[in-house]
């Protein structure tokens, strides 16, 4: 019975970390999209205003920070979640968010080839058919053959890969860092970095722009926490279905405020990427009973 409510909280708390995701993205392209504000302003107040929210937990822990002999990796991982970043605000500014968030979820085949190809892990026949299906249904959903495609729209693939090589490099670091390690050099990093990459376009934000990149940056403070709380109380594969529901709510809400009205070709691409995705996590259960 403990068990069930858990999992029926960590279910309930994936649902709400989704919602969260959803409008924050609701709220980057009403910054960029609407008011014209530059991606690159955008994703450096969004991640700082996230990181003030986390002052008081990272005063509390900044001992876990320095322990480790992997300093090195940690930088390497966070300048990839930032590029990941700024490819994802940069595709919000052009990409309607039916399209964007239905790319983003080609992130977990990019796990899968680095995986193969980069870690060198054993990957199953299985896994490898996910991965091609995964990547035919982007293609669904991007159309290259058709004459509106723009080659903005693979901004979003862009940054599920990075986001990939991300999880990957969390994957190596975890062997031997804590999470808490893991956590903090994340959100102390990646403001800087942004940082960096924002001086070109500068960091001031039209006047219009100001309460929606608030908003955005105290709710991805609380999706990153939803989110965590999520997985404390049930399995990945478990939550990952309610993780699926972002799609639906990131349509309903872009429909709602921009009038975004997702083609076919959505439905049918995101159906093979949901329906792969699935197969991969079946496969990976079946990999990790025992003999």
């Amino acid at each position: 019975m403990i068990h069930n409510t858990h999992a029926a909280k960590g279910a309930a708390f994936m649902i709400a970390a989704g919602a969260s995701f959803a409008l924050v993205n609701i709220a980057v392209q009403s910054a960029t999209m609407g008011a014209g504000a530059a991606p690159t302003s955008v994703a450096f107040w969004q991640y700082l205003i996230a990181l003030c929210f986390y002052l008081p937990w990272i005063a509390r822990h900044r001992q876990a920070v320095w322990k480790t002999n992997q300093k090195v990796l940690h930088f390497l991982r966070v300048a990839l979640a930032a590029i990941g970043v700024q490819f994802w605000v940069a595709g919000l500014a052009y990409v309607p968010i039916w399209q964007a968030i239905s790319l983003i979820m080609l992130s977990p085949f990019f796990v899968t080839l680095g995986a193969g190809l980069i870690l060198r892990e054993h990957v199953t026949p299985a896994r490898w058919l996910a991965v091609v299906a995964g990547i035919v249904g982007g293609a669904i959903i991007l159309e290259p053959w058709s004459d509106s495609f723009q080659f903005a729209t693979l901004l979003p693939v862009a940054a599920a890969a990075f986001w990939a090589a991300h999880s990957l490099m969390t994957k190596q670091l975890s062997g031997n860092d804590r999470p808490e390690t893991l956590t903090l050099y994340l959100l102390l990093l990646l403001t800087p970095i942004n940082a960096g990459l924002a001086i070109g376009g500068g960091f001031a934000l039209p006047g219009e722009a100001l309460w929606v990149v608030l908003a955005a940056g105290l709710l991805t403070a609380a999706a990153q926490h939803l989110l965590v709380r999520a997985y404390t109380l049930a399995d990945a594969a478990y939550l990952q279905p309610f993780d699926h529901l972002k799609l639906p709510l990131n349509v309903l809400l872009g429909f709602l405020v921009f009038g975004f009205l997702p083609a076919g070709s959505m439905w049918l691409g995101s159906a093979v990427i949901i329906g792969a995705s699935f197969y991969l996590l079946r496969d990976e259960a079946k990999g990790a009973q025992p003999a």
